[in-house]
């Protein structure tokens, strides 16, 4: 008979697992951020997976390289049946583009203006590193209309976000706004055609700083002084509506940039009054993605700002169409992975237990361990997380085994003088008489916490 042979396993880089207690971190945001969509009703919608790559590419700057495509196996050894159509599929790269198609698919019974929330993984073929992943979940909020969106919708989307992240226990968080119009009509201004393309430029601020943004804009065919304007524009961030001013004193108009101004305002002024310095104008956000025409956000940690935007999102008025109508609408997306990549990478937040449950019943022996699971159900019943000890070792190994796993209690079946059983804080030792029936757990310990922790 043959030995099985050892497989060596491979990681596969780009696709995040997490441990139980960096799971407990991720289910304890996910509760937070629906909890708190849905506060402001936004109901749930699932989307495919799966879009026609066709409506994918284009849609990004390099969503084309991003993209990844699907097929059966057969297929791509001759053998099927099925005529290819599934090569002609890719996994979406975001939300927005699979929800910009569910409204055109199902306008006729959505109630406009409609707004949902989405959480769901998604997937982009990028090159993986600290912070960014092949697949990763996104949570997302949106509102779209039917021909034109109120303009209120654009000031509450932060407003929701930062609801949510004084929730959380990370830093505190800056939300940067702009508007496209913006840097479109001071383009205009100054003699480019190009917008797009400058747009997506001066998107890699961050990322390769001002000098090699001039030189990308110059050898894009930019004058030097176009590229230093455009540098001038981008520097400009305030926390309120001076901005205007300093835009202006740049000498350059044009009737989109005026709009742009008067946007950009209307939102930081809601912002101010709502969510003191929860919002900031910045005028080099741009986000690199077509599809935005109005206004854009990305997000920042304060103390953090090298680890660049994890919330971001925008306006966009042409990509939910069916040729007859338009769906204009405004979005916002929490990169969930990559928050947590770099909050868990860093030490900043952690759970206070591995495991859900705040008791491990023990088993005196394996003859009584009915009467064990008979106080776990009971426990179970009164909404205590609790489990059974897998097996009825020596009583000092079980309380080990809670103590790996930061299970804070551990109960003893007739432990107690009179046959009764005993619970005991194995954190502070202290050990008392109770019945399954009738004890209460502190609400502290019923669940695992998340809580911040020093770098």
């Amino acid at each position: 008979m043959s030995t099985p042979r050892a497989t060596k396993i491979t990681p596969l880089s780009g696709f995040p697992e997490y441990l139980p207690e960096q799971r407990v971190v991720e289910q304890h945001f996910l509760d937070v951020i629906r909890s708190t969509f849905e506060l402001h009703g936004f109901p749930s919608i699932e989307t495919r997976s799966v879009e026609p790559v066709e409506r994918l590419v284009g849609k990004g700057g390099d969503a084309d390289k991003e993209i990844y495509g699907i097929h059966r196996l057969a297929d791509a050894e001759g053998g099927s049946a099925g005529g290819g159509r599934e090569s002609e599929l890719g996994l979406h790269f975001d939300l927005t583009v699979p929800f910009a198609r569910y409204v055109v698919e199902n306008a006729g019974r959505l109630t406009f203006p409609f707004r949902r929330h989405q959480i769901q993984k998604v997937w982009r073929g990028e090159r993986p590193q600290e912070g960014r992943y092949r697949e990763f979940t996104q949570c997302d909020i949106d509102v779209v209309d039917t021909g034109e969106l109120a303009p209120h919708f654009e000031a509450e989307m932060p407003l929701v976000m930062a609801e949510i992240f004084a929730k959380l226990p990370i830093p505190p968080m800056v939300i940067q706004v702009n508007n496209r119009m913006i840097p479109e009509g001071f383009y205009r201004g100054l003699g480019i055609e190009d917008v797009a393309g400058t747009l997506r430029i001066v998107d890699k601020l961050d990322k390769i700083g001002p000098d090699k943004v001039a030189a990308l804009l110059v050898e894009a065919g930019r004058t030097a002084e176009q590229a230093q304007a455009c540098l001038d524009l981008a520097a400009i961030r305030t926390p309120d509506t001076s901005f205007v001013e300093r835009v202006r004193a740049l000498g350059v108009e044009h009737p989109v940039l005026d709009e742009g101004l008067a946007a950009l305002s209307a939102v930081i002024e809601t912002g101010a009054a709502a969510a003191p310095g929860a919002m900031v104008a910045d005028l080099k956000i741009a986000r690199g993605l077509d599809y935005y025409t109005g206004t854009v956000y990305e997000t920042q940690l304060i103390g953090y700002e090298s680890w660049g935007s994890f919330c971001s999102g925008g306006r966009y008025d042409e990509l939910a169409s069916d040729g007859k109508n338009t769906y204009p609408g405004v979005g916002i997306s929490i990169g969930l992975s990559r928050l947590l990549g770099l909050l868990l990478g860093k030490g900043l937040v952690g759970a206070s237990r591995k495991s859900p449950s705040a008791v491990l019943v023990a088993v005196t022996d394996e003859g009584s361990r009915p009467a064990s699971v008979a106080v776990a159900t009971s426990l179970r019943a009164r909404g205590i997380p609790c489990e059974v000890a897998p097996a009825a070792a020596k009583f000092g190994k079980q309380i080990r085994f809670a103590e790996r796993r930061g299970i804070p209690y551990v109960w003893f079946p007739g432990a107690s003088d009179d046959g009764g059983d005993q619970v005991k804080d194995i954190r502070s030792g202290d050990q008392v008489d109770a019945e399954a029936a009738s004890w209460e757990c502190p609400v502290e310990d019923l669940r695992p916490q998340v809580i911040a922790l020093g770098e």
